[in-house]
């Protein structure tokens, strides 16, 4: 018995080690990321009218975009300009940023109910798709192919995510 658990202990080990190597990867992180805030527009689609719930995804939603944008910002799209000689796509992704950051500034001055919320919320959603979407399909193709290395780059990434979700918390 005492064998079997030190296999399924090793094993789980092992698990936790690739999770690990896998979330340092900038473009998993990211990607992640991505996926993290659509689950919580989609979520804030099927909230109705429950105004609580709307101002705590609300409020979830602009943390997390906000943390991506700085960790993009400060790391990924420094590196990223670096590696790639073709410019117009992290030009274009600055421009979003600085859009979703205007709709974010203007959301949390707001509450459900306000008028435009759902409206501005529904307009952030569709600038992170599109964003995502260029992202995903043409930019990090090309990173992946550029000589960067996506561990180190991500395991700065991550620390320094963690390093803003903290101090956005002290905050809240």
């Amino acid at each position: 018995m005492a064998t079997t658990r030190g296999t399924a202990s090793h094993s789980s080990n092992r698990a936790k080690a690739d999770s690990r190597a896998k979330t340092d990867d900038a473009i998993t992180l990211l990607t992640a990321d991505h996926d993290k805030v659509s689950k919580l527009f989609k979520s804030f689609e099927s909230s109705g009218s429950n105004a609580d719930r709307k101002e705590a995804l609300v409020a979830e939603i602009c943390t997390e975009l906000t943390v991506h944008a700085t960790i993009e910002e400060e790391i990924f799209y420094p590196a990223a300009r670096e590696a790639l000689e073709e410019q117009d796509l992290l030009d274009e992704a600055e421009v979003e940023h600085a859009s979703a950051k205007e709709l974010i500034a203007q959301l949390e001055d707001m509450k459900p109910g306000d008028e435009l919320y759902d409206a501005k919320v529904t307009v952030l959603g569709e600038y992170i798709d599109h964003h995502v979407k260029e992202e995903q399909e043409e930019m990090f193709p090309k990173i992946r192919k550029a000589k960067l290395d996506l561990n180190a780059l991500g395991a700065q990434m991550k620390a320094r995510k963690d390093e803003l979700m903290a101090e956005m918390s002290e905050v809240a």
